[in-house]
């Protein structure tokens, strides 16, 4: 079976070349029990799922995801199901032993980062507040994860041979201990909504896929966007994006920072690999460079 290149990253750990070992047999599984056809190659886009256009068998057009089994998209499907189709995906189906989906498959599919930047951030400002409802268990409290980053990021840190200057780290832990006692209305987020996330659909102009969510307050909501190098890579590009964002949707400008500065470093060092892209984003948030 072909494995995408946006995959490949699991040949490296065990966990990962467990997982595709047992793909074939999942997706042939899937096919039975749903009825589907599969209509083409994986998409190349998918980062963590094996996700494979396919049709129902009245021909409407599906996709059908195989999670990679880690922890942020274990509440994925109950996300789609909160929102119902508003803003996002719908869910069709749902077997959680095999950690598969099946959705709704956005048509033509163009990624929200195909539009000039500034119109990008127009159809952001639509989406975000409709994303953010109210919503408790079994979502991850905010606050709760921002203490897994905090326990993780030192240690992370020292494993990584230091990849970049303490006084990053430091200030990311000050920041954790400031925000989250301090938060606002606990809504729906989602730590991975950024512009190639947002699929041009016909339902809806637009619709958000992957989510991987969580509850906390509304300026979280905002951290992928800024941070995402998808709409622009550069200083200006980024401090762009949160200032537009903050005005725009009413959210406190330091808050918003501050969260992408804290979520930007706990997610520039993956499986020991560290993503310099990431590092450089939180130097300019911090007018360090």
């Amino acid at each position: 079976m072909e494995i995408p290149e946006s995959l490949r990253w699991t040949d490296q750990i065990p966990a990962g070349r467990a997982w595709q070992a047992v793909l074939p047999d999942r997706l042939a599984e899937c096919v039975a029990q749903w009825d589907l056809r599969v209509v083409g190659p994986p998409f190349g886009y998918a980062f963590a799922s094996l996700a494979v256009p396919a049709e129902l068998p009245d021909g409407t057009p599906a996709v059908l995801k195989l999670q990679y089994p880690d922890d942020d998209s274990v509440h994925e499907a109950t996300a789609l199901a909160h929102w119902a189709g508003r803003g996002a995906i719908r869910m069709l189906a749902h077997d959680p032993e095999r950690r598969a989906l099946l959705v709704e498959r956005c048509l033509p599919g163009t990624p929200l980062h195909a539009l000039p930047a500034d119109a990008a951030l127009d159809a952001v400002v639509e989406l975000l507040p409709r994303l953010a409802v109210p919503a408790g268990p079994p979502f991850t409290p905010l606050a709760e994860e921002a203490a897994g980053w905090a326990e993780r990021m030192p240690a992370q840190w020292e494993r990584a041979n230091r990849p970049y200057e303490r006084r990053l780290l430091d200030t990311a832990l000050g920041l954790l201990a400031d925000l989250v006692p301090s938060q606002g209305e606990q809504v729906l987020v989602n730590q991975d909504l950024h512009a190639g996330n947002v699929l041009r659909a016909t339902r809806e102009p637009w619709l958000v896929i992957d989510p991987k969510p969580l509850v906390g307050e509304r300026e979280f909501a905002a951290v992928p966007m800024v941070r995402g190098p998808e709409l622009g890579h550069s200083p200006e590009a980024v401090r762009h994006r949160l200032d537009r964002l903050s005005a725009e949707l009413g959210l406190d400008r330091g808050r918003v920072r501050g969260w992408t500065v804290v979520h930007t470093l706990a997610w520039s060092i993956g499986e020991d690999q560290v993503f310099p892209r990431q590092v450089e984003t939180v130097r300019w948030l911090l007018g360090l460079a």
